[in-house]
């Protein structure tokens, strides 16, 4: 694929409900990134499976990717506990992740000129999908912190669901995406580790953006 020449690129992996989606927004507007969350696709494919689970199949995945309109990933009605499950199992099939891969390489290397490069954040950002990023971040926080956060994220939709369902599911999937076949999610040894378990926003961004203005600005 051709690239985009003297753009920044930034990757981000992390489990569920660590604070990344927040991070690489902020992150986005600082820096006039093109941002895409690719969780949200998976998410968007897993609805998709569950609204038509007769008539799933891999050319209607294709052909809504092909299609698909980064509005259509910012609808608060993906951010179900339902659809994160089925997210996580349509995101162990390689077929799927090989029609996910050509959308996310083209937002990552080709984004829209009026942005001065892009961040990604995901599972296999980095160990997949922008191996030669500028920039490389894992970001992790504690289970219970975590799961806290994801409750209170549910609570502000008024999706009726228990902080331990929660807590469950979010362990159920970080087993999921760490031992799945393809794409799992692991910390390279090139990546910058941040914990956001005893951080703020705007105290994790801070240590984001120290790192990356050494190295844009040097």
């Amino acid at each position: 694929m051709k690239k985009r020449e003297n753009i920044i690129t930034v990757a981000i992996d992390s489990p569920a409900a660590a604070g990344a989606g927040t991070q690489a927004k902020m992150i986005s507007k600082h820096y006039n990134l093109f941002y895409l969350d690719t969780g949200k696709i998976y998410r968007y494919i897993g609805n998709l499976k569950i609204q038509n689970k007769k008539k799933f199949s891999y050319k209607l995945v294709k052909k809504k990717i092909n299609s698909l309109k980064l509005s259509n990933l910012k609808n608060k009605s993906l951010l179900t506990n339902d659809i994160a499950f089925s997210a996580s199992e349509v995101a162990k099939d390689k077929k799927i992740r090989d029609i996910v891969h050509n959308f996310q390489q083209k937002c990552a290397y080709q984004p829209p000129k009026k942005y001065n490069g892009s961040i990604l954040d995901g599972r296999d950002i980095i160990t997949v999908q922008i191996k030669d990023a500028m920039f490389k971040f894992f970001i992790t926080a504690s289970l219970k912190t975590r799961a806290k956060r994801r409750y209170d994220e549910y609570k502000a939709l008024n999706n009726k669901i228990s902080y331990a369902e929660v807590l469950k599911s979010l362990r159920i999937r970080d087993k999921s995406d760490k031992n799945r076949k393809y794409g799992p999610l692991k910390k390279t040894r090139d990546s910058i580790l941040i914990n956001t378990t005893k951080l703020s926003k705007k105290a994790c961004f801070k240590k984001i953006k120290s790192i990356m203005d050494k190295k844009i600005f040097s």
